[in-house]
């Protein structure tokens, strides 16, 4: 009998409590929600988009001409917007001069200073410039240049390399060293020569030749810096593969402290590859040090066979909350530089793989067919797939 009070009586007081749950809306104080936090394990991860060679021919100043007397590129980076966005650090082969006007294009190249401002206001923000053709306006039109890049950077944080102005200035730049999120990346860029050379000792530009100043730059970079990462000017122009002599520089700069080498000057796209180097400071003794001989012309009046395609290579570098840092292996994107007439009226870059099937939106449709053969036999040939 009692036990069938002390039954009743809890029946009761279960139904009084669950009758007022439902009955009532629960509020739980803004203080007591739970708010996402910082995961513990999270890692930083700096993405970097390396770009080949910016060029400016005669056809493009013609084609950006406006009557009033400017100039306007808008079309040139539009439907690759979406990367230059989506990255922490944009590097581009700027392979022309800021010499004034005339504006010319090959065999001396000068471009039209607006050129510059819009590749800056794009997105990029690293200038490679040692390449043949800096010194396509003598000393005066290196001089000129540079002072533009150094009014870039007060104004929009652009950083450049490869030619200095004065010993203070390349003694900033060679190495560069750019810090994102708390990750310090070395850049050394250099050329195997230039077109016309310098008739005074300063500006100069970073040779190929000099070792000397090459090893001084690595021994820094590895000093200062978590990853280095080489630029070269070099190779034959128009090969889809490399020669033996940028092969037997890839590996001295992998032996002297490379963790990365990316490469330009043949205006088409080049094989890559891996170099294994002695390393005590590695697990199994190895060092592996990537090398991409060249990323070929990111935009161009160029239409001989495979100069209209070119490589984006995405670059991302961890760090983990020990503190550990490291670069994953490079992401590949072609790119199809168009000329007036085909995709549209003007230059214009486009990922071809966004471009695949998609004939009926462009003007000249034999040029969307041209994109496709080279860009099937570029892949054949380099063995360089994408992601």
């Amino acid at each position: 009998m009692k036990y069938r009070l002390h039954r009743a009586l809890l029946i009761c007081i279960l139904t009084f409590l669950t009758a007022n749950v439902y009955a009532q809306k629960i509020i739980i104080p803004e203080r007591w929600q739970i708010k996402p936090v910082r995961p513990i394990f999270q890692e930083d991860t700096l993405t970097i988009r390396i770009f080949g060679d910016l060029m400016m021919h005669e056809a493009q100043i013609k084609d950006a001409a406006r009557s009033n007397g400017t100039y306007e590129f808008s079309t040139y980076f539009t439907h690759i917007q979406k990367y230059l966005d989506n990255s922490d650090l944009n590097i581009g082969n700027l392979e022309f001069t800021l010499g004034g006007k005339p504006y010319t294009g090959y065999p001396a190249f000068s471009a039209p200073d607006e050129y510059a401002r819009h590749i800056t206001d794009c997105g990029f923000n690293v200038f490679l410039t040692a390449n043949n053709h800096i010194c396509d306006k003598y000393s005066a039109g290196m001089t000129r240049t540079l002072r533009i890049y150094r009014e870039l950077a007060q104004s929009d944080s652009i950083v450049f390399t490869g030619t200095a102005g004065n010993q203070e200035e390349f003694e900033k730049t060679t190495p560069l060293i750019i810090v994102r999120k708390g990750i310090r990346i070395a850049i050394i860029n250099a050329t195997y020569g230039t077109n016309i050379g310098s008739e005074k000792p300063w500006p100069k530009t970073n040779y190929l030749r000099n070792k000397k100043m090459l090893k001084d730059a690595l021994i820094k970079a590895k000093e200062n810096a978590d990853i280095v990462v080489v630029f070269p000017h070099w190779g034959d122009e128009y090969f889809l593969t490399h020669n033996s002599r940028q092969e037997s520089e890839a590996k001295w700069f992998a032996e002297n402290g490379a963790d990365i080498i990316i490469g330009a000057h043949p205006h088409v796209v080049q094989d890559a590859g891996v170099i294994e180097v002695k390393d005590t400071t590695a697990s199994d003794g190895i060092k592996k040090v990537p090398v991409v001989y060249s990323l070929g012309n990111a935009i161009s009046n160029m239409s001989a066979e495979n100069t209209q395609i070119e490589l984006m290579a995405t670059l991302k570098i961890t760090k983990n909350k020990d503190g550990e840092i490291k670069h994953l292996p490079l992401e590949f994107t072609y790119l199809w530089s168009s000329r007036p007439g085909g995709y549209c009226n003007h230059y214009t870059m486009l990922p071809v793989k966004d471009q695949i099937g998609k004939s009926n939106e462009w003007i000249g449709k034999w040029e969307y067919d041209k994109m496709m053969t080279t860009y099937n036999r570029v892949k054949q040939a380099t063995k360089i797939k994408e992601q």
